[in-house]
């Protein structure tokens, strides 16, 4: 291999490892940060105020807001952060709660089950229009037990029975919510145990005077469409 052969290797060989050390600077460089600590200061003003409890909504258009409880219950500050690097003030609604309150859990795409701290009724928060929510009471609902969902169409609220009755069993109040208005549907007393059949929805509930259904036709429907959709393939 003669003199300028050499020469020529050498020289691309050096050319090669400028451009990966340059491309390695780069890499580096354009690189994120593994977080990125934000401040109140560096968010709209309402971010600034003091909150008791908050929840991440999602809306039918690809949007994320996320709702602050503010002044005990009296405000709720609401921001807009699909954009995590560009969150933006989407205002705050008076809801005029009786106090400060939890956020329990989903009811559906547009409503929020809440639990108010001082007297642990539940309520339900209206999010049909985000940006003008609403806090909603439940006409007759007294009890203060544990919560379960009945897919989006209603709630069970337990409450344990009395000493004289089976030690074993509690009462139910059951709520609909997939109305305009929530409405407590009926009490069932003494209810020893409670199973829900996934396919169609439905929940049992056997209790000291016989057994009691909870249908959900909706989710009726959807099984039996999918039934009969597997039993006419093409």
């Amino acid at each position: 291999m003669n003199r300028k052969r050499i020469i020529r290797i050498t020289q691309l060989t050096l050319t090669a490892a400028a451009a990966l050390a340059m491309t390695g600077h780069v890499v580096a460089r354009n690189r994120p940060n593994k977080i990125i600590f934000v401040r109140p200061t560096e968010l709209p003003e309402l971010a600034r105020m003091p909150g008791q409890a908050m929840l991440l909504h999602y809306t039918g258009d690809g949007k994320t807001h996320l709702c602050i409880e503010q002044n005990h219950g009296a405000r709720l500050a609401i921001f807009d952060v699909t954009d995590p690097a560009h969150v933006t003030e989407e205002g705050s609604a008076q809801v005029d709660a009786p106090g400060s309150f939890d956020f329990v859990s989903s009811l559906g795409d547009d409503a929020e089950l809440i639990r108010f701290h001082d007297s642990r009724r539940e309520a339900v928060l209206d999010l049909h229009k985000v940006k003008r929510p609403t806090i909603k009471m439940v006409p007759g609902l007294t009890f203060q037990g544990s919560t379960e969902h009945l897919g989006d169409d209603a709630f069970m609220i337990s409450n344990q029975a009395s000493e004289q009755s089976d030690a074993n069993a509690q009462d139910y109040q059951v709520v609909e919510t997939n109305t305009h208005e929530p409405n407590r549907v009926y009490d069932v007393k003494q209810v020893r145990q409670q199973i829900t059949n996934d396919e169609t929805g439905t929940t049992f509930l056997l209790a000291a005077d016989g057994l009691y259904l909870i249908r959900r036709p909706a989710v009726e429907e959807e099984h039996y469409i999918h039934e009969w959709q597997m039993s006419h393939p093409g």
